[in-house]
């Protein structure tokens, strides 16, 4: 069954199911606000981009964007389906080791990675490094040649292209704080500085020019942009990429508004592209790198709330307030993000009235969608917000003190934790007392 465009079916109660999986015995079993993930839908979307550079004859690498929800549980997913790893953090790759993902196939990213952060890296053999400034390549030399490496290495280019998107996910344009500006000449000093270094390989250029993209023209701009560059490094150099990255950020639907595109024809064109760079150059054909996240997670996810307090304001609008809200997806008031749901204890009936559902945060912002046409709606209801699996659970906080939620995989019918809900012990267990001048006490 279609709700909404949103593949999801109901059962004879009339309930949400995901996975063939009730929602509301989810929300009953395991509490609510509660991230709930499809494992098939995500299988799904991995072999969507897998099936398709196959299907091309193209050597390629899928990397998982992990920043989208790190998990040990999703990451053992993404390790079953083949896919290669993109972590930015020293919690991202620990997670990653601690999922025991190859080593040798996972990305560090990041614009400011830290000595420790590259140390863990290069102690664990990992893949690649993304390079992003020329700290970083004095940082890696330093290190690389203290402990006697190499390292495989990407340089992370910004190449001036404005994507169709919010400015908070826009990346690839000319005033951006990640990579090497390609218009200033940024990126050919730092070419100059690794070539013929022993100890850090370059394997070619990396760019991701933001999120949220249901086009692709910008990836094909951006494409030939940086194979300007190539051009010139292999007419002076005879260089030659054998990677070629060029991100992700290709566009899920969160609303009736969204006119995403099929994983493939995103493939499609990259590779169309490539080949005509290529051909112009007569240099091989390198391996294709994309880092998908959100298109892997996000539509796979949703999240479970019970309806707590209303407030109506005549001829105004109808307040909902839920239990959760921007602590467990800040979206809606970072940047504007929308959303849609269904009362999952009463997915077959018609909507009757339109409603504005509030998170319980101390905050005005605190709204999770304004506008909501919802069946007749009661407390201790369960409200389904779809598409909630990228950026929720990764940006969670413990805002006013709240408990991170739960997490759980469906898939086949069955229901596993995966993440368990945070106690009121686990919010203090870092708290430590303040027993300076403790005598002081009631002056």
């Amino acid at each position: 069954m279609i709700i909404d465009n949103h593949p999801f079916s109901v059962n004879e109660k009339g309930h949400l199911e995901i996975g063939n999986v009730d929602t509301v015995e989810l929300a009953n079993e395991y509490g609510t606000p509660l991230y709930v993930y499809d494992v098939a839908k995500v299988r799904k979307n991995c072999r969507a981009f897998i099936d398709t550079f196959t299907k091309l004859g193209v050597k390629a690498q899928v990397t998982y964007a992990s920043k989208a929800f790190s998990t040990i549980a999703i990451l053992e997913v993404i390790n079953q389906e083949g896919l290669s790893l993109d972590v930015v953090s020293e919690g991202e790759l620990y997670t990653a080791l601690k999922a025991d993902f190859p080593t040798e196939k996972i990305h560090l990213h990041g614009n400011n990675k830290s000595e420790a952060e590259l140390i863990m890296a290069i102690d664990n053999n990992i893949g690649c490094i993304i390079i992003d400034n020329f700290y970083e390549i004095e940082l890696l030399d330093r290190l690389l040649k203290e402990k006697n490496k190499q390292m495989d290495v990407l340089f992370r280019v910004t190449p001036g292209v404005e994507s169709e998107t919010h400015q908070y996910i826009m990346t690839g344009n000319e005033d951006s704080k990640f990579g090497f500006n390609l218009q200033n000449g940024q990126i050919e000093h730092a070419y100059h500085m690794v070539q013929g270094h022993p100890n850090i390989k370059l394997k070619g250029l990396h760019c991701h020019i933001g999120s949220q993209i249901f086009t692709t023209k910008s990836f094909t701009l951006a494409i030939e942009m940086l194979f300007t560059l190539i051009a010139k490094w292999n007419q002076t150099d005879n260089f030659i990429p054998e990677v070629m990255n060029f991100g992700g950020g290709f566009g899920i639907r969160y609303t009736k508004d969204d006119r995403p595109l099929p994983q493939a024809e995103h493939v499609e064109k990259i590779v169309e592209t490539v080949e005509s760079e290529i051909t112009k150059l007569s240099i091989p054909m390198p391996e294709i790198w994309i880092e998908p996240g959100r298109s892997i997670v996000g539509d796979a996810g949703i999240t479970l709330y019970t309806v707590g307090s209303m407030k109506s304001i005549p001829n105004v609008r109808e307040y909902v307030a839920i239990d959760g809200g921007m602590a467990d997806n800040i979206r809606p008031a970072l940047y504007q993000a929308k959303y849609e749901g269904i009362i999952a204890n009463k997915a077959d009936k018609a909507p009757t009235k339109t409603v504005s559902i509030a998170g319980k945060c101390c905050e005005s912002g605190d709204m999770l969608i304004w506008d909501l046409p919802v069946a007749s709606i009661e407390h201790n209801d369960i409200l389904a917000v779809f598409s909630t699996g990228a950026y929720g659970y990764a940006m969670a906080s413990n805002y006013n003190r709240f408990q991170k939620p739960a997490v759980v995989f469906v898939e086949d019918g069955t229901a596993q934790l995966v993440v368990k809900r945070e106690t009121l012990d686990d919010i203090i267990k870092n708290d430590v007392s303040y027993t300076k001048n403790s005598n002081l006490t009631g002056r």
